[in-house]
């Protein structure tokens, strides 16, 4: 994409004195005069003549309408002059054919489009931009946006998409979130069997803390099944084949650095356990599991 240059030649016609202490006066309610070369500067765009013409020409309408709305005179006619100018607009070719969606990912984009609100064939001066980016915000994906006009025909929406770090799961809903805690209502959760399973009141907002922290002892990553926020204070980790490691409110590194020690000399989490208290930092509670109940006997010919 062309990479468009602004501001026109400057003069070499010396400015005319002006009489000291007296300020220069503008009519009120009238535009500033546009020179030339900010006439022409249309043309760097590379569009065809009369396009570049409608262009330069809607700067000054665009302009013009300012200043009666500014001043409060007019309105009305401001804004059927800045309608007239988009519709002629649009007939020479200045209209959405392209909606440009980046740093999204391939599921956040049909999202963000939606919300967007961009037609094909819409008058590309029509677009309000600053509204475009409020809707784009208000999708879970985005983290920021910016909305940017590409003439002649190409709307671009650059987004901060919010990475996701784990699934929630909390009174019977399940969700995606980002670092932050924040909900990913659009992103489905049975997509993401990959992400950690977080449970619990809070547990969205205390996550991003405890994750990195249990990612650092991988023979616990490895058979954790879920993290169970316990009264907003404290963790228990609940393991694949149904044990359970309780960790303290505080110094869970710690806790977990004695367990990797038992886990050395017993290989306690290959064999298996009911429950491993580590509340207490002087000691580590460890309940085994209930022995499994005798088979029933089945006598011959039964």
């Amino acid at each position: 994409m062309a990479a468009v240059s602004r501001g026109g030649a400057r003069s070499s016609a010396k400015p005319r004195r002006r009489a000291q202490g007296r300020p220069a006066k503008r009519a009120p309610g009238r535009a500033s005069a546009y020179s030339p070369a900010k006439l022409g500067a249309a043309a760097r765009l590379a569009l065809p003549p009369p396009v570049a013409f409608a262009v330069a020409g809607g700067v000054v309408v665009l302009g013009l309408a300012a200043a009666l709305v500014a001043d409060h005179r007019l309105q009305k006619v401001a804004a059927t002059t800045l309608a007239g100018f988009q519709r002629e607009a649009a007939g020479l070719g200045l209209k959405v054919d392209d909606l440009n969606i980046q740093g999204a990912s391939a599921m956040a984009q049909p999202d963000i489009a939606r919300a967007a609100g961009v037609f094909r064939d819409q008058p590309i001066f029509a677009v309000d931009l600053e509204a475009v980016r409020r809707n784009v915000e208000k999708v879970g994906w985005v983290k920021s946006a910016r909305v940017v006009r590409m003439l002649p025909d190409t709307i671009v929406i650059a987004v901060t998409q919010r990475p996701t770090l784990a699934v929630w799961q909390h009174e019977g809903r399940i969700n995606v979130i980002d670092a932050e805690g924040h909900l990913i209502p659009e992103a489905d959760a049975a997509r993401f069997g990959e992400l950690p399973l977080v449970v619990g009141q809070g547990a969205n907002d205390s996550a991003a803390a405890i994750l990195p922290v249990v990612r650092a002892h991988p023979r616990v990553m490895e058979r954790l099944d879920a993290l169970v926020r316990v009264d907003e204070r404290r963790w228990d980790l609940r393991l694949k084949d149904g044990g359970l490691i309780q960790l303290p409110a505080v110094g869970e590194d710690s806790a977990l650095i004695e367990l990797d020690k038992l886990d050395q000399k017993s290989r306690i989490l290959d064999l298996g356990f009911a429950r491993i208290d580590l509340r207490d930092p002087e000691l580590v509670a460890v309940r085994p599991r209930d022995p499994a109940p005798p088979g029933k006997l089945v006598a011959d010919g039964a």
